[in-house]
């Protein structure tokens, strides 16, 4: 009887935790789905001006080499940071449309990728960026052990990038440059377990409300969406071949 009774007792805490598990599966489908049509618009926006620009020579020059080339670089850092800082007052259906507008942003200042590297390392680095996040990722979701120091001292190395990156603009050093794209690799690999853990985290902080389930999926996206695509461009400068 002691024993019927105790089983009855955890029925409803074995309940709470299927449901916990399959909603947490849920929200984290959503999150790398957000992602994953951010990552293909990118593509698609990149790959389709580039495309465009090809077909007429004085198009091509003023895309890549002229006053245009300055907005459509600095295009979706602006309005980046204005979705950021935004996004918690959008609906989630007005978040999840910024962020895709964000995303054909970037693909556009990303054009100049295939300008610069063939189009066979382009879809070779792809792969192993791909391949490095998504393993990073699902252990940073799976794992137990707590990354969160691990992120203090990922935001100090992006720090250092940032500032390596400012003085090769002026020093144009190739051995510097190949230390911030390492360093710059296995930081944004690092931010992909650390912000994995962290939206697993928040789900338990905010499930229950739908709103907030939603702002949160959009923004966890945008999130790994950068880890994804910085880690990207490192590996292309580390790796890619560039055109003659």
């Amino acid at each position: 009887m002691a024993e019927f009774d105790r089983r009855l007792a955890e029925a409803p805490s074995r309940t709470e935790a299927v449901e916990y598990d399959a909603g947490l599966r849920a929200f984290m489908l959503g999150v790398y789905n957000y992602m994953s049509i951010g990552v293909a618009l990118t593509g698609v926006a990149a790959y389709g001006l580039y495309n465009y620009a090809l077909s007429d020579k004085p198009v091509f020059e003023e895309v890549f080499h002229g006053p245009l080339a300055m907005v459509i670089v600095f295009a979706p850092l602006l309005y980046g940071c204005y979705l950021i800082f935004r996004m918690d007052a959008m609906s989630v259906t007005g978040a999840r449309n910024g962020f895709f507008l964000y995303a054909v942003l970037v693909g556009l200042s990303l054009s100049f990728l295939f300008a610069a590297y063939t189009h066979a390392s382009i879809a070779r680095v792809f792969f192993i960026a791909a391949g490095m996040f998504a393993g990073t990722s699902l252990w940073g979701y799976t794992t137990k052990r707590d990354l969160t120091g691990l992120g203090s001292f990922l935001f100090m190395g992006l720090i250092g990038v940032v500032i390596a990156s400012v003085v090769n603009i002026f020093v144009g050093g190739q051995a510097l440059q190949f230390a911030i794209s390492v360093i710059g690799v296995l930081v944004f690999a690092g931010l992909a377990a650390y912000d994995s853990q962290k939206l697993k985290n928040l789900y338990l902080a905010v499930a229950g409300d739908a709103a907030a389930l939603g702002h949160a999926s959009v923004r966890g996206a945008l999130t790994l969406y950068l880890d994804f695509i910085n880690l990207f461009i490192f590996l292309m400068r580390l790796m890619g071949d560039r055109r003659n």
